[in-house]
């Protein structure tokens, strides 16, 4: 039986809120057990078990704990992907970070999460009608942390790339995904749904500084101290911020992840994370060159060897403007104009960026939290807002994408220019760092 677009978007929205506890439920269980990147095996556990119950054929275990589901599962193309993240924050001194762990969903991932499965409970009341295929992507470790045991599992062949859209788009998992639409928390947002903007890129980096350890009060002059050559490299990279351009929007963040071995000893065994962001690869690499040199003059000013290993970070986001036009008139025909909020550049970056480079892809801002992100003080303060809006924004455009025998999506894709071909993206980000 035909449903013409505004009956089709009006049942979504019914099947939304008829299953709002559950939305709600299954969010809050994914925040009381919230898991690092790669880490996710309870977070996925229940995310399948929700598909199982949907009916839905899915793929588990992409990118170790990633996983994909189809409303039909026949193949049809155009494909839109609704992606949600599994992953969370190490942030101990939160107030509702897990006992055992310190993890939270201070980044509010497990939101995303709600608004993907809602959206795919609205839709698959209607999928039939949808002259193409929806598909729940669920991906891993966005949040680009612990860099060392990312690389333990880099070694030992487990992967590739240290961000789970990345992987999934190394592994073939986005090669039957046409467009992709995604959604996250936005802390200074009081409107309902937030459109546009762009995200800086980034390198990641490892770094090792040796020195030669000696009793730290009998012997320092035998000794050469690490700590001082990392601390020298800090200094560096500092006097290098005069020289980064403010319409670059570079940031350099390091940490220092050990010290030293023991309080007595000369330190020689230094490390440090650290990332270069930028708004365009340029200027992420043309400041990278400038503060490997200066890591490089911190080893050489105390005579300690300094190894950096740089590693392909996420891509700048840079949203369709196709897609963006299509999910700005379908959030104003859900919400009204007054509760859209539009975003600008953000100095902060997602690997939502690499999807944007092989395939059309936005993303929406999730009202109804108090507190910064990745902060002892982000609470959510509204589900409805949070989880339930969401859903029916991301559906409701997926709805306009593919009636009318999926016209919006055909423009969108036939109007679409990569900047990295999908085929040649994993040498593309190799080649980056090497």
């Amino acid at each position: 039986m035909f449903m013409d677009k505004a009956t089709l978007r009006e049942k979504v929205l019914e099947e939304i809120d008829r299953r709002a506890d559950e939305i709600i439920e299954y969010a809050t269980a994914i925040w009381k057990y919230p898991e690092l990147g790669f880490k996710e095996f309870k977070t996925a556990e229940l995310t399948e078990k929700k598909y199982e119950a949907a009916g839905w054929r899915y793929e588990k275990g992409i990118a170790i704990t990633g996983s994909k589901a189809y409303l039909k599962g026949d193949g049809s193309r155009p494909s839109i992907g609704i992606v949600g993240e599994l992953d969370a924050l190490h942030i101990p001194v939160h107030p509702e970070a897990h006992p055992a762990t310190g993890n939270v969903h201070a980044c509010g991932h497990h939101s995303q999460m709600a608004a993907m499965l809602g959206a795919g409970y609205g839709l698959d009341a209607v999928k039939e009608h949808l002259d193409g295929e929806v598909v729940m992507v669920a991906v891993p470790a966005e949040e680009y942390i612990e860099i060392d045991y990312r690389n333990r599992l880099r070694e030992e062949g487990r992967l590739e790339f240290f961000g789970g859209k990345q992987e999934f788009i190394r592994l073939g998992a986005m090669d039957d995904v046409d467009i992709v639409l995604g959604s996250h928390s936005a802390m200074d947002q009081e409107e309902l749904i937030g459109v546009g903007g762009s995200n800086n890129g980034f390198v990641g980096k490892l770094v090792r500084y040796t020195g030669r350890e000696s009793h730290a009060g009998g012997a320092p002059d035998k000794g050469i101290n690490a700590l001082n050559a990392a601390i020298l490299g800090l200094m560096g990279i500092h006097a290098n911020r005069e020289t980064f351009r403010d319409e670059d929007t570079i940031r350099v963040h390091p940490i220092i992840t050990k010290g030293g071995e023991i309080v007595n000893n000369v330190p020689a065994d230094v490390r440090m994370e650290s990332y270069v962001r930028g708004k365009t690869v340029e200027a992420v690499m043309d400041a990278n060159r400038k503060v490997n040199n200066a890591l490089r003059a911190g080893a050489m000013a105390v005579g300690a060897e300094v190894e950096i290993i740089d590693h392909p970070g996420y891509m700048p986001y840079t949203r369709d403007p196709n897609l963006e036009k299509i999910i700005i008139a379908s959030c104003e025909g859900l919400v009204g104009k007054d509760q859209i909020k539009h975003r600008e550049h953000s100095t902060g970056s997602t690997d939502m960026g690499d999807f944007s480079c092989i395939m059309p892809t936005t993303s929406i801002g999730m009202a109804g939290t108090e507190g910064d992100g990745h902060s002892r003080d982000l609470k959510v303060v509204d589900p409805v807002k949070q989880y339930i809006w969401p859903a029916k924004a991301l559906a409701v455009t997926v709805v306009d994408l593919l009636v009318d025998d999926a016209e919006g999506a055909k423009q969108v894709i036939d109007g679409f220019k990569a900047t990295i071909n999908r085929k040649e993206y994993t040498e593309f980000m190799k080649k980056l760092v090497q």
